[in-house]
């Protein structure tokens, strides 16, 4: 059986407790990482913070500390604590079990000296295309039952929708049609956007009547929409390809799902979550 450490990360991203948000979100932006382990004085991980984190936790209206700018909140206001953890020495199929069982997309890695690795849905990834070519169907493992959106839903339906299904991604349609994706990412760093203030940045549009011109349209949009910040530039999937090929697609665009299609028919979404499951 294979072990964690074949296959975990050695390099993780920390941030100590007593540190601000704003040093975590920077990490993730300078880095392209999605998570950064928080540990205590003494190097043991005590929380973890994601992106669905800083898109959960910060937005809205609540408590006092919100409104504060990102560089004054605490990273404990906002972290996950109690971080699920596994030893390099244990069967990868532990990690499976712990990573759908908890819902969460990555496990810290630790031995008596402390934080050895960390491992993802990513790194599951490439034991899928090294030794599962052939097994699946994309279509065996797909999710048929599809959270979709249009252009001009807002980001809060949106983030709605996420906290309601328990899903880390919508796939934005048109005449049922996949043109973008919105993940966490997308959300929380276009949410959470001004480096002084912390607040929310909206876009704003309008055309405005001219004295002297003839009459125009006023529209006026005050809120950001699933078309201001999807990704556009999907990559879609036949549900007859072989799911191995769906996991390259993944690692090589830096993607966690594909929508997957019959002709130009949106007929389903297959995530790392899906293919890790076809690991077992």
């Amino acid at each position: 059986m294979m072990e964690i450490k074949e296959v975990m990360n050695p390099e993780v991203f920390v941030v100590q407790e007593n540190e601000q948000v704003a040093h975590a979100r920077n990490l993730m932006l300078t880095h392209g990482i999605s998570r950064v382990v928080v540990v205590d004085g003494k190097g043991k991980p005590v929380g973890m913070v994601t992106e669905k984190d800083l898109t959960r936790k910060l937005k809205g209206t609540g408590p006092k500390w919100k409104s504060r700018p990102i560089d004054k909140i605490s990273i404990r206001r906002i972290m996950s604590t109690d971080p699920i953890t596994a030893k390099p020495s244990d069967e990868i199929h532990t990690a499976i079990e712990l990573l759908i069982k908890n819902n969460v997309g990555s496990i810290p890695i630790v031995d008596e000296d402390g934080i050895a690795g960390i491992i993802t849905k990513t790194d599951l990834m490439k034991v899928y295309t090294d030794r599962l070519k052939g097994k699946w169907k994309v279509s065996d493992l797909m999710t048929s039952d599809v959270i979709t959106v249009n252009e001009n839903h807002s980001i809060a339906h949106v983030i709605n929708l996420m906290e309601k299904d328990k899903v880390g991604k919508i796939v934005v349609i048109r005449d049922n049609e996949p043109v973008g994706m919105i993940t966490h990412e997308n959300i929380s760093f276009a949410q959470v956007e001004d480096p002084e203030t912390g607040v929310s940045v909206e876009k704003i549009y309008f055309i405005r009547n001219t004295e002297g011109k003839p009459k125009r349209n006023v529209r006026e949009v005050s809120m950001m929409t699933a078309g201001d910040i999807m990704r556009n530039h999907l990559i879609k999937i036949s549900g007859d390809e072989d799911a191995a090929i769906a996991a390259d697609k993944m690692v090589e665009n830096e993607i966690s799902g594909l929508p997957v299609v019959d002709g130009d028919t949106l007929v389903g979404v297959i995530t790392k979550t899906d293919l890790i499951r076809g690991i077992q």
